[in-house]
């Protein structure tokens, strides 16, 4: 695609509201003058937002306060006028019921922001699991030139010499706990060394599963995703953002410039080398459906037959955690090895193409960063079955499951809502074998807001058998940290009277992972007697933005995207009236 002229100050987005010599135009610039600005900051020069999702219940983002000072360094090195606009924080450790119910409004409200304010272009701050895609989402909507900024991973845990990573370890050593076999001392001093830096999960979670994507689709300068959060290599690149933002606005390398169906096929081929979060599915689905390039879970299902994990980093890895990652290479190096399957002609955030940013990049550790030839696990990350249980697919993460359990049938074992199923899993007298498959429903995106419960507890019974591993099925997500043989995004959910909802305990399931097989052994005469006796749970939420959640959110396949928001929907939103 041909490169359009360079933008003249006057074709700046902003010069509408500081440029013309009008009332509105005169508040416009006289307010800028009560905080201490001068026509030799803004005349002529590209207003950046800097959208920054800081906060103090935010761990993931601790940091980003004084990132937020690197990024304006280099807007105004560039010649550009920095205007921080802060934005909804989702903590992913503090936001109850989860962060899945804010990521639309984060994406909300990125897009008004930047329609809003009188900016040329932004540099979005995210990192911690919702806010890349939710940043990403809105940005793609609003249509500036923007460059996303990853928060970067934390350092390595440690406990007595022990390597821990973000979230695996603990739902490792809950699992000790609950079996009686870790002492309340050893959980305590395992508690304050899992997290010792700000940062994201330094595990092939969630966030750094979404921050590697934004690089492999070309919204990060090359290698920024993989720098630790404390390393002072991620301030050098924070200033480099701010730079390079300034340059994109002059050359107008807005988003439908940018990004193709090529820049998202990338993005699920890097997922599955890197042995991704299942939450990638969701995510990406929903920010190419807002690009115009929509994907679909077949796209991901056909990319994991074809594409191994060679990220050796946990929970589908062996032993090794985000900061080995950096100083294996990173992303680029990962990507150079992935070259075959990737393609290399999409357009970067740097101008250059992909394949130009990876040239060369050297892997330092084979152990890490394995060859194609050597993968960890031999097909990607992720799997879809569907079936009469799921015929619109569930998702499993076949290179943290069980290898006995990827062909499995079983009794299900089912629960209606979370409560009840911890109970019961605490029972020690729970009526269950490691052969059951249990149940979670009523958990999904219009029930409940879908959040991760969907690593379902292993009852306390076959914990102390020495089981760690057994299938479990729900229309929840689960923790990009999570492992284990955990069916997931069952669609339709149980709440639309999906054929979840007409599951029984005792009833017979068969998996086949190989096949993408899930199936239900009931007539379909039973399953119609059900369908009619069944009635919709309550709803949980009857007014206020849990109500307009469920009625607009679209279920996991199509990414649970706002259906009003999508573009689709109507036609574009034109730029504010200024009188």
């Amino acid at each position: 695609m041909s490169s359009p002229p360079r933008k003249t100050p006057a074709q700046l987005r902003s010069a509408r509201w500081f440029a013309p010599d009008d009332l509105r135009s005169f508040g416009h610039r006289s307010r800028l003058r009560q905080i201490g600005y001068g026509p030799e900051d803004w005349a002529d020069r590209p207003v950046i937002a800097i959208v920054n999702t800081w906060s103090d219940a935010n761990p993931c983002h601790t940091h980003l306060r004084q990132r937020a000072d690197d990024v304006r360094r280099g807007i105004l090195q560039a010649g550009g006028f920095p205007m921080e606009l802060p934005a909804i924080s989702l903590s992913e450790s503090l936001v109850k019921p989860t962060t899945m119910m804010y990521r639309n409004l984060l994406a909300l409200e990125t897009e008004e922001l930047l329609r809003s304010h009188p900016v040329d272009g932004a540099v979005l701050m995210g990192g911690c699991d919702k806010t890349t895609p939710g940043l990403t989402m809105g940005a793609l909507s609003a249509g500036l030139p923007f460059i996303f900024l990853p928060a970067g991973p934390m350092l390595r845990g440690n406990w007595h010499g022990e390597v821990l990573g973000s979230g695996s370890d603990s739902w490792k050593y809950w699992d000790e706990r609950r079996a009686g076999r870790l002492s309340i001392r050893d959980w305590q001093d395992i508690e304050g060394g899992i997290a010792r830096s700000h940062g994201t999960c330094m595990t092939m979670g969630t966030a750094a599963t979404m921050m590697g994507i934004a690089e492999a689709l070309g919204l990060t300068l090359p290698g920024a995703s993989s720098i630790p959060a404390p390393d002072s290599g991620h301030v050098r690149m924070s200033a480099a953002a701010g730079r390079r933002i300034v340059e994109m606005v002059w050359e107008d390398l807005v988003p439908a410039r940018l990004l193709s169906r090529a820049s998202f096929e990338n993005g699920v081929a890097c997922a599955m080398a890197m042995g991704c979060s299942t939450n990638a599915i969701i995510h990406l689905i929903a920010m190419s459906r807002r690009a115009g390039h929509a994907l679909s879970l077949q796209d991901f299902d056909a990319a994991s037959r074809r594409i191994p994990v060679i990220a050796n980093i946990r929970p589908s890895g062996e032993r090794y955690l985000m900061e080995d990652f950096y100083y294996a290479g990173g992303l680029p190096a990962l990507l150079e090895r992935l070259r075959p399957h990737l393609h290399t002609e999409a357009l970067t955030v740097n101008g250059r193409t992909l394949g130009d940013n990876i040239q060369g990049a050297p892997v330092h550790h084979d152990d890490v960063i394995r060859p194609l030839e050597r993968p960890v696990y031999a097909e990607g990350a992720l799997a879809v079955l569907r079936g009469n249980l799921a015929p619109d697919g569930l998702v499993i993460k076949p290179s943290a499951c069980a290898p006995h359990l990827l062909r499995h049938s079983g009794r299900a074992l089912v629960f209606d809502d979370y409560p009840s199923l911890k109970k019961a899993c605490d029972d020690p007298d729970l009526e269950v074998s490691a052969d059951d498959i249990l149940v979670l429903r009523y958990a999904g995106p219009v029930a409940a807001g879908m959040p991760e419960w969907g690593m379902l507890p292993i009852p306390v019974k076959l914990l102390k058998a020495g089981v760690r591993d057994m299938l479990r099925l729900s229309d929840a997500r689960m923790s990009g940290t999570s492992y284990g043989g955990c069916m997931l995004h069952c669609a339709p959910e149980a709440a639309l009277g999906g054929p979840l909802a007409l599951l029984r305990t005792g009833d017979h399931i068969e998996v086949d992972v190989p096949a993408r097989r899930i199936h239900l052994a009931v007539d379909e005469a039973e399953l119609d007697r059900r369908r009619q006796a069944w009635t919709p749970p309550p709803p949980i939420w009857e007014r206020g933005y849990g109500w307009m959640f469920r009625q607009h959110v679209t279920q996991a396949d199509q990414g649970c995207d706002f259906d009003f928001l999508e573009p689709g929907f109507g036609p574009a939103v034109p730029e504010p009236l200024i009188f």
